[in-house]
């Protein structure tokens, strides 16, 4: 191929899908990707090879354990590997425009994982790529933490039928995900906070006419005892995630009243688990008795993001490049 031919053939690719939101998988799609995250989890030896030579670039504007560490070794374990760009000291687009990073990025790489402030950063960058964008985290949404979360409650009922959810706390990126994901399968999810710190109203239109089409209910409201009761998940986050640090103490006022200690866990359903994304601030959003306890799944779920992330790079490779394998 000469290179007009070449240059030609990148102008009339396929549109690229990428997974910016929870809402770029369909139900079924959301489906697919928790089932293969379980496949590999229990046989990683059948997916060794699966992205044999492929590779991934991480671009993070943010501070990071589990996301870094689990894309990384995903990358590796599926037989590709992965070169890590930090932007914690000038955010992406300072330097260079985020359009030129995409379109240099994306001839050497065959995925861009971006962990950023802004949603609209990831939204440029794809925009711009021709290799798929995935969604390592922004304000708006955490979609690959929701993938784990929802894979975590699978392995402990079997099932999503009859589950409710409550989260409690900071209506923030993790929040919107697994409010976007529950529905989708038939979770109902409850979202307790302060008025002022609930989710997005568009957000929260969309998950409720998602939940009456799968017969589950999406609620919002102030009350925790409300919020928690017949609950089969109970889920908190930290009350000033990366990027609101100014008003850490004017949150610690406002989320004084939510805490999820042994009281609360005991106005869910018996065998409820406490979940939690970390890092934890304990006794603040959760006591340390809780996050210790039996019920407490959060090493769980960080040990599943390893298994969501392997899964959602197959999916997206195998969308946009054929089979992956």
């Amino acid at each position: 191929m000469n290179i007009h031919s070449e240059a030609t053939a990148r102008q009339q690719r396929a549109p690229v899908r990428h997974f910016l939101s929870d809402a770029d998988l369909s139900a079924d799609e959301l489906r697919e990707v928790l089932d293969l995250a379980a496949s590999v989890k229990a046989d990683r030896g059948r997916f060794r090879r699966v992205l044999q030579d492929r590779s991934i670039v991480m671009l993070f504007e943010k501070p990071s354990l589990r996301t870094r560490m689990t894309f990384e070794l995903a990358a590796a374990q599926l037989g590709g590997f992965a070169v890590f760009q930090d932007h914690r000291d000038g955010r992406i687009g300072q330097r260079e425009p985020a359009p030129d990073i995409s379109r240099n990025l994306d001839r050497w790489f065959d995925a861009i994982v971006a962990r950023t402030f802004s949603q609209k950063t990831l939204e440029l960058l794809a925009k711009w790529s021709s290799v798929p964008v995935i969604n390592a985290l922004s304000e708006s949404f955490h979609p690959c933490q929701a993938l784990a979360d929802y894979l975590t409650l699978l392995e402990r009922f079997g099932s999503f039928d009859g589950l409710k959810l409550a989260y409690v706390g900071d209506a923030n990126n993790v929040a919107h995900s697994l409010l976007h994901c529950g529905p989708q399968l038939g979770v109902s999810v409850s979202i307790c906070g302060p008025a002022a710190y609930g989710p997005r109203p568009d957000d929260l239109v969309k998950a409720r006419q998602v939940a009456e089409r799968n017969g589950c209910t999406v609620e919002v409201g102030e009350d925790i005892r409300q919020a928690v009761q017949g609950a089969a998940a109970v889920y908190t986050d930290v009350w000033t995630s990366m990027g609101w640090e100014a008003e850490t103490q004017q949150r610690r006022i406002a989320f004084a009243d939510y805490k999820v200690d042994s009281a609360v866990m005991r106005l869910a359903e018996k065998r409820a688990v406490f979940m939690h994304c970390l890092p934890a601030q304990r006794g603040a959003e959760v006591t340390n008795a809780v996050i210790e306890s039996p019920q407490s799944v959060v090493f769980d779920q960080a040990e599943n993001r390893l298994h969501a992330h392997k899964a959602i790079l197959i999916k997206m490779m195998e969308d946009n490049h054929g089979q992956a394998s």
